[in-house]
């Protein structure tokens, strides 16, 4: 089972839904998801916003964010995961940005890529624990993204990917397919504890 169909159906058990905003990924995400039979039952929508000013636009990240810290940071992919699920009417977004070459972005380097997962507002959020690839590797930031008051939970994972475009491209795919994986496990493990009274 592809971790696309396994978040599926973690969805589809709980009766959720998801929504992605893709950047540097173009749309791999979303046509990873579709791929799977049955995603329409969880899978609301994606929106690529490749260019910056459609972040702002379509996915109401800060433009004074965008405009001092460019497109490839950890906060616009917060806000980016925050806002599609706000936009598509989603239990949870995920969001992808960063350089995946040939050239640096924003004064970033090539490999420079955030993935971000906003959920429901009381939501665990799960460890996701180390996540690495052959492309590279991914250290998980310990505090929620969006630790706002009536926010949503959220997290972002900062990573520094090796390899061409291609393999940059779709080691963000994997990576935040298993942050979203790590999320759902972690929440489900969480309400199981508090409906056993702790134990």
């Amino acid at each position: 089972m592809t971790e696309a169909a396994r978040v599926l159906a973690l969805l589809a058990e709980r009766d959720q839904t998801l929504a992605v905003a893709e950047s540097l990924t173009g749309g791999l995400v979303a046509a990873e998801l579709t791929g799977v039979p049955g995603a329409s039952a969880s899978f609301r929508g994606s929106v690529t916003a490749y260019a910056t000013a459609l972040k702002h636009e379509l996915l109401g990240v800060d433009e004074a964010l965008l405009a001092e810290r460019g497109a490839v940071d950890p906060e616009v992919a917060s806000q980016m995961a925050a806002g599609v699920r706000a936009r598509l009417g989603a239990d949870w977004g995920i969001a992808t940005t960063g350089v995946a070459g040939p050239d640096p972005q924003d004064g970033q380097p090539v490999g420079t890529v955030y993935v971000a997962v906003a959920g429901p507002a009381g939501t665990v959020a799960g460890a996701a624990g180390e996540v690495a690839g052959s492309a590279g590797e991914a250290s998980p930031t310990g505090s929620p993204a969006g630790s706002r008051a009536g926010s949503p939970t959220g997290k972002v994972v900062p990573l520094r990917l090796n390899g061409d475009r291609g393999e940059i491209r779709r080691e963000s795919v994997r990576i935040v397919l298993a942050l979203l994986h790590g999320e759902l496990s972690g929440n489900a493990r969480a309400q199981d504890t508090e409906q056993n009274g702790g134990n």
